[in-house]
């Protein structure tokens, strides 16, 4: 596109034509002094009616490769023009409203993302959607994408974000993406981000136990020894794992904690037994955060008598 053929929009007595030539200087000087941010800016949206374009939108949707070129040519009081400014492409492809019902919670796995995706558009050629979710600290404004799953009609969504740290602070966030594959090898393709949900805030506080030991297996230390019971269970495999509780009952008695401290390997040698005895031992797991859980199944020993 050399030359403006037929407008799309024309904008008159904005900021900048409304000015007058000394607030024009000053608003120009503030705009060098500080930041881009002082410029005057304006914007225009383009509408595409199906009753004004015709046929063209229906084509183009038909396709993969439809491209609209757009381009600003500014005028003075006297209709003259220097040119165009540069020109953008924009693929005429339709994008996805933000997802509805967007929420966070906290689970064992991490934070439990979940989302209701709009009702698809009519298949095209090369054109796929997908949803992306994002997250930053409280203290931050940077955003991580944390996931990425491609668009289901009008189906509840879940991702879980297993990658962050207890006791922090999240910010979620979700957008639709429109996804148009290149023509060719040598083109990337070409991604639409659409309209973001309004952030959710989840505090991801630990109230989650490890998992509880397996296969608790007691063995007495044998004759013509000073006596004792040897335990050994399958090991935790939880990443924030402090650590084991041991808890013995005779009997009918309750259940006592026999350990002073956490231990840190999956055995223990009870050597407070007496002869004549048969014992019932138990284990826990037990986080960082001193979030306990339930006690494993039973296993019983019997020392013989003297």
């Amino acid at each position: 596109m050399s030359a403006c053929g037929t407008p799309v929009g024309r904008l008159t007595g904005g900021a900048m034509l409304a000015a007058s030539p000394n607030a024009i200087r000053k608003q120009m000087k503030l705009s060098q002094k500080k930041s881009e941010e002082a410029r005057i800016t304006d914007s225009y949206t383009d509408v595409l009616d199906n009753h004004v374009l015709g046929n063209q939108i229906a084509a183009a949707e038909a396709r993969s490769d439809s491209f609209a070129t757009y381009a600003i040519q500014p005028l003075n009081a006297n209709e003259r023009s220097a040119g165009l400014s540069n020109k953008v492409r924009v693929p005429l492809a339709r994008t996805l409203s933000p997802p509805r019902d967007f929420a966070a919670r906290v689970s064992d796995q991490g934070v439990v993302l979940t989302w209701i995706g709009e009702l698809l558009p009519r298949k095209m050629e090369g054109i796929h959607y997908a949803y992306r979710v994002y997250r930053r600290t409280e203290q931050s404004k940077q955003q991580l994408q944390v996931g990425e799953l491609p668009a289901a009609e009008e189906q509840r969504n879940t991702l879980t974000d297993s990658n962050i740290e207890w006791e922090q602070t999240y910010f979620y966030r979700a957008e639709a993406v429109t996804i148009i594959d290149p023509p060719d090898t040598h083109t990337p393709e070409t991604q639409i981000e659409g309209d973001d949900t309004a952030e959710v805030k989840v505090f991801a506080h630990d109230v989650f136990p490890p998992a509880v030991p397996a296969d608790l297996q007691a063995v007495f230390s044998g004759p013509e020894q000073t006596p004792f019971i040897d335990l050994i269970w399958a090991p935790a495999t939880d990443a924030d794992l402090a650590g084991y509780n041991v808890y013995r009952s005779a009997g009918n008695d309750i259940p006592v904690r026999v350990n002073a401290e956490l231990l840190k390997a999956p055995a223990y040698r009870d050597a407070k037994v007496s002869a004549g005895k048969t014992y019932f031992y138990s284990v826990s797991s037990v986080d960082v955060r001193g979030n306990e859980s339930a006690r494993s199944a039973e296993a019983s020993e019997s020392v013989p008598p003297q």
